[in-house]
């Protein structure tokens, strides 16, 4: 029950922490009071509904794919008779497909058919084995939809999320967390693995990311800005307030490649602070060890799975015992491993926020320590969570302010703020309304070859405004291509797209990067 009155003033709030059957039909109940300003989510501490998106953590994160028919997944066996393996460059349009409960139970090992980017008819002309699939097995089922863009569309996804194809596009791996899940936990997928709508996709590669984000801080942080969903109440991972508003350390990290990798924009990174670059490194190596141990577990053991291993994993941390089945998990996941690697982690990131003197309080609540006289793991554990959202709010205050006088320190410039010169990538300045045009166009460079993949043609039409020292109208944009077809009429929805993600400008029918 909640009551609730207008106005300032002291609120109580009364958390349940335990319950205990008396044996007389009735449960005492153990209540945890707290005092102080309730804010609007009815919590008191922290104001993390305050916290306010940051220009730095922009574009980066999305929900995945929305097929939305149950012939557009396939199986390894039906992809194989549909010309994987035999028709060239099919293995672009048949994508290895994950969702939730392939990341944290048991993969199923699916494919999806991707066909963005193309017309029916050139379904029909490239790919005629497919076109008949989706011709037979997708059209009858869309043909019914009351949404006339998916009747219409037929052979394409009901939503194909092209900001975050963007994101990852140029990229060997992403980031991928679980929308609605027990335990929060993020992973790299290989970029050919197109992710479904209950996955958030983030765009980056380097494990440093990985690391912060798979530390107790952003873990806490999550969990105060997200949601409760389901049965199980289990959080509920938005991405505008649980990504878009956490404030990273304030190192000025920089994207090593990943490994065998090249990025095609890539430049020399800025210098990092010479207080953070050891820290920095320590993160992306235990971020590094930690999706490796998970992932090499896993595929030594088909009873392991990351939702068992972190069952046992907060068992070990309560001190409970463990069943006869989570032993066998524990011992094939080696889970105090796990546990050795998270640790060194949460003090890797807390080090990196300067905030190391809350660690003392962490191991208390995660049972590495004993409590002191009279204090609990549990006390100790929420007074550690408290601290920590604290600093993170006023940390979220001081980054929005700093955005505003025009530093963003950006997690990803070359994708983010592709404009900005290398060396000062981590400022932005605002876009020059007023800069003057150029007074001669370089010479036009050689038309090229109009490319087939939808995310390839973006990746084109940003290419030529990034290299063209003038805006371009759509003629002299689609006069840098050669193809057959009527391929310029996807031209004004890819310029859209563009404009929409914050990497080109609209002014009177011209456009520039």
């Amino acid at each position: 029950m909640t009551v609730a009155q207008g106005g300032q003033g002291t609120a109580l709030l009364r958390e349940v922490v335990g319950e205990r059957d008396t044996g007389d039909d009735e449960v005492e109940v153990e209540l945890f009071d707290k005092r102080g300003t309730m804010f609007a989510d009815l919590k008191i501490g922290a104001n993390v509904a305050g916290a306010v998106p940051l220009r730095a953590n922009a574009l980066l994160s999305n929900r995945g794919v929305i097929p939305h028919g149950e012939g557009m997944t396939v199986t390894e066996e039906q992809a194989i008779a549909l010309g994987l393996g035999r028709v060239p460059g099919l293995e672009r349009r048949l994508r290895p497909y994950r969702n939730g409960r392939d990341l944290t139970q048991t993969p199923r090992h699916v494919r999806v058919i991707d066909m963005f980017g193309l017309t029916a008819e050139e379904v029909r002309e490239q790919i005629p084995e497919v076109y008949q699939w989706l011709l037979e097995r997708v059209k009858p089922e869309r043909d019914l939809n009351p949404r006339a863009s998916r009747r219409e569309n037929w052979w394409i996804f009901g939503e194909n999320q092209p900001k975050m194809r963007a994101a990852c596009s140029r990229l060997q791996r992403y980031l991928a967390t679980v929308q609605t899940s027990k335990h929060r936990f993020f992973t790299f997928l290989d970029a050919e693995i197109l992710p479904d709508d209950k996955l958030i996709a983030i765009g980056h590669e380097d494990a440093w990311l990985l690391g912060v984000l798979s530390s107790i801080v952003h873990a806490d942080w999550a969990l105060a800005a997200g949601a409760r969903l389901g049965i199980g109440n289990d959080p509920v991972y938005n991405k505008t307030t649980c990504f878009d508003c956490f404030p990273f350390p304030a190192v000025i990290a920089h994207m090593p490649e990943a490994p065998g990798a090249r990025s095609a924009h890539a430049t020399e990174p800025p210098t990092p602070l010479p207080a953070g670059e050891e820290s920095e490194a320590r993160i992306r190596a235990l971020a590094e060890q930690l999706d490796t141990h998970r992932k090499r577990q896993q595929a030594a053991h088909a009873d392991v799975t990351i939702t068992g291993m972190y069952n046992v994993l907060e068992k070990l941390r309560s001190g409970e015992p463990l069943s006869a089945k989570e032993r066998v998990i524990h011992e094939h996941g080696l889970v105090s491993v796990l546990r050795q690697i998270h640790d060194e982690l949460d003090a890797a990131v807390l080090d990196a926020y300067g905030w190391s003197d809350l660690l003392p309080m962490l191991r208390i609540a995660h049972g590495n320590d004993a409590p002191a006289e009279g204090q609990t793991r549990d006390e100790a554990k929420r007074a550690f969570d408290d601290a920590v959202l604290e600093r993170l709010v006023a940390l979220n205050a001081e980054r929005a302010a700093e955005e505003a006088r025009g530093l963003v320190r950006w997690l990803r410039p070359e994708f983010q703020n592709p404009q900005a010169a290398p060396a000062q990538a981590v400022i932005d300045t605002g876009p020059e309304e007023d800069a003057p045009e150029a007074v001669a166009p370089t010479a036009a460079a050689k038309p090229q070859p109009w490319p087939k993949d939808a995310v390839a043609q973006v990746r084109a039409v940003a290419d030529v405004l990034s290299a063209s020292p003038q805006a371009l109208s759509q003629d002299d944009i689609a006069a840098r291509f050669t193809a057959r077809g009527p391929w310029k009429k996807r031209l004004p929805q890819l310029l859209e797209m563009l404009v929409a993600m914050g990497r080109a400008r609209e002014t009177d029918g011209r456009y520039r990067a």
